[in-house]
């Protein structure tokens, strides 16, 4: 009888004691939304109109945070693997709906996205575990996952809205050339270099400025962790390399995937796409 009492209680005060060090913690966090306050004050100021949206994100993140934190912390605990794929997923879909949404005039271009991001990041993914970077775990693989996911979702949304206006804008000489007999990816290839160059240079020069203008996530992370600076710059190394390759693929499948939505069977523009707004 009494293993049938003590267990719901040792439950319950566990749940307990994790609410209340959660409450603890988040004194410091609200006592920083001194700093959102002056900037909304300052949006006020100046006429922007970002008030309500300033308020609206502050909050919705601070919600998503701490739902997310607590996710976390029963995942953590968790050995099985399907806990990683199943957060993997989920980041993939939310990746894929958001940059759909940025290039919201590409005919499928949540799909587009997500199948891209998810192509770019698994095979990454695939060749970080073979390398046996981090131990395959969820506090490990999950953070990492995340970084890609994100960075892919980025770099791939923007290509494909750079090359839907970019087309839009070059339509006679694309129609020009598929006249001259060229294929759709012949007369696409100079809007796609340039979306994906356009996509991919934020990436880029964050790769060449790494460490001397911020220090990345996982390298502060790792530091602030009591972790030796040389041991953090060897594993940043790592991952801004998967980051640069996760990217790179997505953007690229992107293109692949989105450019046969942008003309008819009879190879001609698909007027919908570009005529419409």
């Amino acid at each position: 009888m009494m293993q049938l009492i003590t267990g719901p209680l040792l439950v319950t005060s566990g749940l307990g004691s994790a609410w209340s060090d959660y409450a603890a913690g988040m004194l410091k966090p609200l006592a920083a939304l001194v700093i959102v306050l002056v900037a909304v004050i300052m949006s006020f100021i100046q006429k922007l109109d970002l008030e309500k949206e300033m308020i609206y994100a502050i909050a919705r993140s601070f919600l998503q945070l701490s739902v997310i934190g607590f996710i976390l912390e029963f995942i953590f605990k968790q050995k099985n693997l399907i806990w990683i794929m199943l957060a993997y997923i989920f980041m993939v879909v939310v990746a894929g709906y958001t940059a759909g949404k940025r290039a919201k005039h590409v005919p499928y271009g949540g799909y587009i996205s997500g199948a891209s991001i998810f192509l770019g990041t698994f095979f990454t993914m695939v060749f970080l575990v073979v390398l046996n970077v981090f131990p395959i775990t969820p506090r490990y693989i999950i953070p990492v996952a995340g970084m890609m996911v994100g960075n892919a979702m980025t770099v791939t949304g923007v290509t494909l809205k750079r090359l839907r206006d970019d087309l839009r804008l070059q339509i006679s000489m694309v129609e020009t050339a598929l006249a001259l007999g060229a294929t759709p990816r012949q007369a696409t290839l100079k809007p796609i270099k340039k979306a994906l160059v356009i996509a991919l240079s934020p990436v880029l020069d964050n790769a060449k400025t790494v460490g001397l203008i911020t220090l990345p996530g996982a390298m502060t992370g790792l530091i602030m962790g009591g972790a030796s600076p040389l041991e953090a710059i060897q594993l940043q190394i790592v991952v801004m390399n998967f980051l640069l390759g996760a990217a790179t693929f997505s953007s690229i499948l992107s293109t692949y995937f989105c450019w046969p939505f942008f003309f008819t069977k009879t190879q001609q523009l698909e007027s919908k796409v570009f005529y419409e707004d």
